[in-house]
């Protein structure tokens, strides 16, 4: 991997062949856990030993059990923005020193992000402000019509949902069916019936956290004349992703969701229909040249082709570290020992929730075997805030409430107010896990005494 810059600059080095852009933070490759009694944290993140106050007065360490919606910040990665604080300046355009070091450490991060998801060489590397705004930054450079399935967030389904320039409909929403092979051969006989651009997808729900065949989705995509953007915002935390390999030609995620919560996010892939479609946003930085005719009214503006064409503004240049940042921490953490350790805390959970009666975990697919760090479950008889709220003021434990920006997969599931949504990640423990298990047993034995 290349590295990103960590550590201050000591000595001046040209814009063209910058200094070494990191001192590594010591993350060595982790032995995999087997011990299922007592499962560590397999890595240090910023709020680790934060200590919150509970209703019963005690105080106690919080269980962040919400790295779906914000994964914290990993150590690292904190250090890396600390240390490029210094020497932040202008990106791009200014000839000093520090404006030369910025420059490069923000162009830095694109290689690394290309390389941690096994991009194209000539893929382009935009950033954006996260998963929403790349969303939608593709939508403004799609031409056609868009595929997509109904149980997608938000992000992956409104920015579609918009008019073409003549007032038409361009989305076409499939139902997802009970099983993940028939939902992909509903896709199939849908990009077969008529054209399509795109198909749009995610890699992971954010919901449930059943994680679809990418690659098959894509080949599904291709034979049919179409192109695939994978929403990968609740998998590349969790999975190797390679664009190449699974055949992508769009993928998008966010930062915060990558342990770099410092709000920037990232859309690659082909540089042809970005550089056809006008810029995402108009002012500096994304324009070449810019002139006014005799009369003043005419307006002549050049814009740049590449990223810059979609990057107008001063960008978020510690974000874009941030992200690269903990794309090389992840690596050294190893994918290997990533999806153990998700997996014997996984296991954990489903086998605790399951003796608890009234909890029922929510499921799109009857036969996916696979799922990220993320638990969608139901308390009967209380509200998903009414659990989020106990578990807070009891416990000490974060969770999510309500339909996670995925409306129309939570009433088809048959949860039109919402469920609760427990997610971990590196910084999670069996303790955490126990925790949660312990006070959901608590609730539901409570209300049955009543």
């Amino acid at each position: 991997m290349t590295a990103v810059l960590s550590a201050p600059f000591t000595t001046p080095a040209p814009f063209t062949t910058p200094a070494p852009l990191t001192t590594p933070v010591p993350s060595p490759r982790h032995t995999p856990v087997v011990d299922t009694e007592t499962i560590p944290p397999l890595a240090q993140v910023v709020g680790a030993d934060e200590c919150v106050p509970c209703s019963t007065g005690e105080t106690v360490r919080y269980a962040n059990l919400d790295y779906a919606a914000s994964a914290p910040a990993l150590a690292a990665v904190a250090q890396t923005v600390t240390n490029s604080l210094s020497q932040y300046a202008s990106v791009h355009r200014g000839a000093g020193h520090l404006s030369q070091v910025t420059t490069a450490r923000y162009e830095q991060a694109r290689e690394v992000i290309r390389d941690f998801v096994r991009a194209r060489a000539d893929d382009a590397v935009v950033f954006t402000r996260g998963t929403t705004d790349a969303i939608n930054l593709a939508a403004h450079a799609t031409r056609g019509d868009v595929v997509v399935l109904d149980i997608e967030h938000h992000a992956n389904l409104l920015p579609w949902c918009a008019p073409a320039r003549d007032g038409s409909s361009r989305v076409r929403v499939v139902g997802a069916c009970a099983t993940i092979d028939d939902t992909l051969a509903a896709l199939e006989a849908e990009l077969a019936a008529a054209p399509a651009a795109l198909l749009a997808v995610t890699a992971a729900s954010n919901v449930t956290g059943e994680v679809l065949p990418i690659g098959r989705l894509a080949s599904i995509a291709h034979r049919n004349g179409a192109r695939i953007l994978i929403d990968a915002a609740q998998l590349v935390a969790h999975r190797r992703v390679s664009m190449v390999g699974h055949g992508i030609d769009y993928l998008v995620f966010s930062g915060h969701k990558l342990y770099a919560p410092f709000g920037a996010g990232v859309l690659i892939g082909r540089q042809d229909w970005l550089d056809a479609a006008e810029p995402y946003l108009a002012g500096g930085g994304a324009s070449a040249s810019v002139s006014f005719g005799d009369t003043g009214t005419d307006t002549a503006i050049a814009w740049h082709a590449g990223p810059a064409r979609h990057e107008a503004g001063s960008p978020n240049v510690l974000g874009a570290v941030a992200i690269a940042a903990a794309c090389e921490a992840l690596d050294a953490v190893g994918f290997e020992h990533i999806g153990l350790h998700e997996e014997l805390l996984r296991a954990r959970l489903d086998d605790g929730l399951a003796t608890i009666d009234g909890v029922t975990e929510l499921r799109i697919f009857e036969d996916s075997t696979d799922r990220v760090g993320i638990a969608g479950f139901d308390v009967d008889g209380h509200t998903p805030r009414e659990v989020a709220v106990f578990l807070s003021e009891r416990a000490g434990i974060g969770v999510r409430d309500g339909k996670f920006c995925a409306h129309p997969l939570l009433n088809r599931l048959g949860y039109p107010d919402g469920a609760v949504r427990a997610s971990f990640g590196l910084g999670t423990g069996s303790g955490d896990i126990d925790r949660l298990v312990g006070a959901l047993a608590t609730l539901t034995t409570r209300a049955r005494a009543r």
